[in-house]
């Protein structure tokens, strides 16, 4: 038996319309290890969705091939989605019916028997904190309960590999970090997760490895840490006690760092990439000193590891929450 339950090589997906042919996903290459957390990390348009819909085999490859626990998805579907579970990033229950009903209808469709369909729905429904709310309409659900029934709908018949496509999205804090506990409970259980996400603290929190996604590409693949030890030792950031004077602060930390400094979306802040030589260590150490020298007061003063965020800027030259047209 394969160590990986889901391979994919180089995958293609094409849409035609009046504008022209758009190369939706452009040769993906995956290989997911059973019983981990795969993230695919990349902004809306980067492909993320159109390749899960291939994997999960709503979508027939253009070219390339994919497997999931060893079946094709395209000359043994059948067998694939006998083993997968998919949740979308709209919700796919019944609005008008009660949490209840939608979980006994889909096990009643899976060829549950009415008693045995009832003990697993209400068994879900405790599992993922809604059996209060079990006899409600889904219609009167909040956002992050209606994330943890379309969650509980994909589990009905307890998947080996589960496609979750941008989980979270819309979700406050304590709904997301729900929806983060349910994860590594199912991983803990045996189950594989392929996950896609726009949020880079997700990918950081729940991914055993990570493929950054950008144009219908994989243009960076590894753990949280080989990817930020990718693009530097490590990230300077500061903090001004005089937004005024941030410009001659970054000037200041250019200079000791002989590298660029770059201001923060916040007017006091600053930061600047660590550079990945022997002696960043000593630069890094003259900086205090020099700003004290120049009469620059910093209130802040942090050196840490590079964030996610740094590595999509520094692959893509863009922010990752800034999308595009899909």
């Amino acid at each position: 038996m394969s160590e990986l339950a889901v391979e994919a090589e180089g995958l293609v997906k094409h849409f035609t319309s009046r504008g022209g042919v758009t190369r939706a996903v452009d040769g993906i290459d995956l290989a997911v290890r059973r019983g981990t957390v795969y993230g695919v990390l990349g902004p809306n348009g980067a492909g993320k969705t159109t390749a899960v819909r291939m994997l999960a085999t709503l979508l027939r490859p253009d070219a390339g091939t994919a497997r999931v626990l060893g079946h094709d998805v395209v000359d043994d579907a059948d067998a694939v989605r006998a083993c997968v579970g998919l949740t979308g990033q709209y919700a796919s229950v019944d609005e008008d019916l009660t949490g209840l009903e939608n979980l006994v209808m889909l096990a009643r469709l899976y060829g549950f028997s009415g008693p045995a369909a009832r003990r697993r729905s209400t068994g879900l429904l405790g599992a993922f904190g809604l059996g209060d709310a079990g006899a409600r309409q889904v219609k009167t659900y909040s956002g992050g309960m209606r994330r943890r029934i379309d969650l509980a709908a994909s589990l009905v018949m307890s998947p080996e590999v589960l496609f979750l496509d941008e989980p979270t999205t819309g979700l406050d804090p304590r709904s997301r970090n729900q929806v983060w506990d349910i994860v590594r409970v199912l991983v803990r259980d045996g189950a594989t997760v392929l996950l896609t996400t726009q949020y880079l603290e997700e990918a950081d929190q729940l991914a055993d490895r990570i493929a950054v996604v950008d144009h219908g590409k994989v243009i960076a693949e590894g753990t949280a840490s080989d990817l930020k030890r990718s693009v530097g030792q490590g990230t300077v950031q500061l903090r001004v006690a005089d937004a005024a004077r941030r410009g001659e602060a970054a000037d200041v930390v250019s200079g000791a760092l002989a590298a660029p400094a770059t201001a923060a979306a916040d007017p006091f802040g600053l930061s600047a990439r660590v550079p990945d030589d022997p002696g960043a260590a000593d630069r890094v150490a003259r900086i205090l000193p020099a700003l004290a020298e120049a009469g620059i007061a910093v209130p802040e003063f942090s050196v840490g590891q590079p964030s996610l965020d740094e590595v999509f800027l520094t692959l893509t030259g863009r922010p990752a929450d800034e999308g595009e047209a899909a």
